[in-house]
């Protein structure tokens, strides 16, 4: 697993969004003072990946993921894994009761041939979401967590107290770091399997003993049934055969049975209709009443037509109609043409008495208006003359006075007022009553000369004791021609009905014939040869039933006689039936075969088949039955020895020399390839062996002419190249192929010496492998040795990052 590009936003101590591109570096350093956020970076791998961090102690605590700040934050990384590319992404929210919990979580398969910055723009395919995310990230990946917090962020105090513990602490140590104790989980699980075993086992043996019938002599006893079986279904057939005949004579002599008895029910259920000896005299009173309304019908109808004749003589009704209408609004005209003229000239002779008063009222206005306009100077030349002086000129003639006008007191404005207002309100309405008068006038002079001109146009007037009499002659000839009208009508229906009725009688006498014939063409075809009934004429209705009842009482004794014969053939054939069906059924029977009484031959070749199958079928399943016995006996066997197996193997991982036994191994395997490393990083210098008798790890110096010493003889750098050694080995013995590794380690404790070497140890451990390596930490020295540093700095809004190097 390799990262590419890792985003948080709100992630930790990072409260603003932040992006950290790892494309272009092999070795790079995260610096920056203590707390600024370094490890959270590493953290927000982790987390991205499996949904939780070393740090926070619990795998399922994700309180420490979100800002304290934040309501909501996501963490997404681009990594590539077994050379493709792959985009993971976890958002969290916090709840309303605090509670931070993972809204979102997804992995897709992204384009490697997208840039960076569109990564998720190119998704290829959906792997994952939500809980199914971390279990498709270990498969993508290779690791599980524990794997992944051992591998690739190293936990290097581990290692080095690893290297300096005694024997006990190390077998605890390594059962921890090798999750050694899985060994405990395959012995409760051989044990689980040994029960399993002998369950099975058990249950098998429960199957074969319920199997117990299934022996060769059964077998042998079907088998021989199943060839006696067919042997008899081999000579059946032409049994069989004999039966379908027996059965033959049967149906042929039910067959002519039911015909005689058809014949003689038909012969038995032969009646006259009972209308048959009436229908003659019948059809001569309707013929009789049918010409008698015939003839009423016709008188009815002359008389109709002498009425409409004499009406039509009279003339249109309309014509003295509209006579007597003209001089109906001729009388109403003349009545409104006098009321008119009186009218128009009432209202000339009080249009000539208004006027002159109106003329007065007038006059009397124009009086009371001067009036008003005089007594109005006068108050104002009164109200100047107070205010006037001798020698000042005169507000009228601006020439200067001599001497102060005299004015006698006016009368009183109001009451000219009063007056000017009557004569206003007089003058208006006699205004008003003229216009009122002259607009009557000419409206009823108008309408007097149009009801004169209506007058005018009317035609001349006729004789009005004429034209009535004339209408009411007109109205008595409807009235007679109504009536005979109704008469006419009233012979038309009776005459239909008299026909009606006729045809009726006609159709019954036709049915009868019909029924007739057709009885007799039935008894024809059911008649013997010989036996035919007699022809019919269509003369005498009632003779030709007569006729044909006295041969049906003849045919009947002749039909009674023959169905007689033909009960005894069919009882005889019935019995022969039965004889040969008792001998079959008691051979079937010897054969163990039972059939249901009265079986068709059809059925008893069904029974004897359905015999031989279920004796096949019986055999089959003994042989079935016997193979499945063996199977099952194999299956005790295979049981058996699997809960043996087992129960060894639990036996043997219950001793405590085994977890010995396993540390032991996996120490020489882990110091052997961490002595490879060693001597790579130390340029041949050390090299890792165990101590025989204290089993402690011992640095072989070949500087020092291979001389063995306690690994607590090496100073800060090299413990640290042989602590890393230590962890490089674990690393490639858990998860081989491992593409990036990071260092959380605290280097601030080293002296300047030891620095250097644990910075030419990372150095030449980036130069020969094709890993990305990052180192997180707060020193200097080492930090400027390393070609790409990553700056987490943190101030008030949180930590923040940036690339440094090239």
């Amino acid at each position: 697993m390799r990262p590419l590009l890792l985003h948080l936003d709100h992630f930790g101590s990072f409260r603003e969004p932040a992006t950290v591109d790892f494309s272009d570096t092999e070795y790079f350093a995260l610096v920056g003072p203590t707390g600024a956020g370094k490890s959270t970076i590493i953290d927000a791998i982790c987390f991205a990946l499996y949904g939780t961090v070393p740090r926070w102690g619990k795998e399922n605590v994700i309180a420490h993921a979100l800002a304290p700040s934040a309501s909501s934050g996501k963490v997404a990384l681009v990594f590539e894994s077994d050379r493709r590319r792959y985009g993971v992404v976890r958002s969290l929210v916090r709840d309303a009761k605090g509670t931070v919990r993972t809204k979102e979580a997804r992995i897709d398969e992204l384009d490697p041939a997208a840039p960076l910055d569109a990564a998720y723009e190119m998704v290829l395919k959906p792997l994952a979401e939500g809980e199914n995310v971390t279990p498709e990230v270990q498969r993508v990946t290779g690791l599980e967590y524990k794997f992944f917090t051992q591998c690739v962020v190293l936990p290097q105090g581990r290692f080095a107290e690893f290297l300096h513990a005694a024997p006990r602490e190390r077998q605890d140590l390594l059962v921890q770091l090798l999750d050694a104790d899985v060994y405990e989980l395959i012995r409760q699980r051989a044990a689980r399997d040994e029960e399993a075993a002998r369950n099975a086992a058990a249950f098998a043996r429960d199957q074969l003993a319920k199997l117990a019938g299934a022996s060769d002599e059964a077998e042998r006893e079907l088998a021989d049934r199943l060839a006696a079986l067919r042997r008899l279904a081999g000579t059946i057939d032409t049994d069989l055969d004999l039966l379908r005949s027996r059965e033959a004579d049967i149906g042929r002599a039910e067959q002519e049975r039911a015909s005689v008895a058809e014949r003689q029910s038909a012969l038995a259920a032969l009646r006259m209709p009972p209308a048959v000896p009436t229908l003659a005299s019948a059809r001569r009173e309707a013929a009789d009443a049918v010409a008698a309304l015939e003839t009423e019908a016709a008188s009815v109808e002359a008389d109709e037509h002498e009425a409409f004749e004499a009406l039509a003589a009279l003339g249109d009704r309309a014509e003295p109609v509209a006579a007597l209408a003209a001089l109906d609004a001729r009388e109403r005209l003349t009545a409104q043409a006098a009321d008119a003229r009186k009218a128009a000239a009432e209202a000339a002779t009080t249009l000539e008495r208004l006027t002159p008063a109106v003329a007065d009222a007038e006059r009397a206005l124009t009086d009371a208006e001067h009036e008003r306009e005089r007594l109005r100077d006068a108050h104002t030349a009164a109200g100047l003359s107070h205010r006037l002086a001798v020698g000042e000129p005169c507000p009228l003639c601006l020439r200067p006075l001599t001497e102060l006008p005299h004015h006698d007191r006016p009368a009183d404005l109001g009451a000219a007022d009063r007056a000017l207002a009557a004569a206003r309100d007089h003058a208006a309405r006699g205004r008003a009553a003229l216009a009122k008068a002259e607009t009557s006038a000419s409206m009823l002079a108008t309408q007097s000369g149009r009801l004169d001109a209506e007058l005018a146009a009317l035609p001349a007037p006729g004789d009005r004791n004429e034209i009535e009499g004339r209408l009411a002659a007109i109205a008595k000839a409807e009235a007679l021609a109504t009536e005979a009208r109704t008469a006419m009508r009233n012979a038309r229906k009776k005459l239909e009905r008299a026909r009606t009725a006729a045809e009726q009688v006609e159709r019954q006498a036709e049915s009868a014939w019909q029924t007739l014939a057709a009885t007799r063409d039935r008894l024809l075809v059911l008649a013997p040869s010989g036996e035919a009934p007699p022809p019919l004429t269509r003369d005498d209705l009632h003779r030709a039933w007569t006729e044909l009842l006295g041969w049906r009482d003849r045919a009947a004794e002749a039909a009674r006689a023959a169905l007689a014969e033909r009960e005894q053939e069919f009882a005889q054939a019935t019995a022969r039936l039965a004889a040969e069906r008792h001998r079959l059924t008691e051979r079937l029977a010897e054969h163990g075969v039972t059939v249901p009484r009265n079986a068709t031959p059809d059925q008893l070749g069904a029974a004897v088949a359905g015999a031989v199958a279920r004796a096949d079928g019986a055999l089959e399943r003994v042989r079935e039955e016997r193979r499945r016995a063996a199977e099952l006996e194999t299956a005790v066997a295979e049981k058996d020895h699997e809960a043996k197996v087992a129960h060894e193997l639990a036996l043997r991982l219950r001793a405590n020399a085994f977890e010995r036994w396993l540390c032991a191994e996996a120490l020489a395997v882990l110091v052997a390839a961490a002595s490879e490393t060693l001597m790579e990083l130390s340029d041949g210098q050390y090299e890792l062996a165990l101590g025989e008798r204290t089993g402690d790890i011992e640095v072989i110096d070949h500087g020092e002419a291979g001389l063995r010493r306690s690994a607590r003889t090496l100073s800060g750098g090299e413990t640290f190249q042989a602590a890393l050694s230590l962890a490089l080995a674990l690393s490639g013995a858990v998860a081989r192929g491992l593409d990036s590794i990071f260092l959380d380690e605290g280097f601030g404790t080293l002296d300047p010496a030891t620095l250097d070497t644990v910075a030419t140890t990372l150095e030449r451990l980036a130069a020969g492998q094709e890993r990305m390596i990052g180192v997180v930490t707060h020193v200097p020295a080492l930090a400027d040795r390393v070609p790409a540093r990553f700056e987490v700095l943190r101030d008030a809004k949180g930590s923040h990052v940036r690339k440094v190097g090239p």
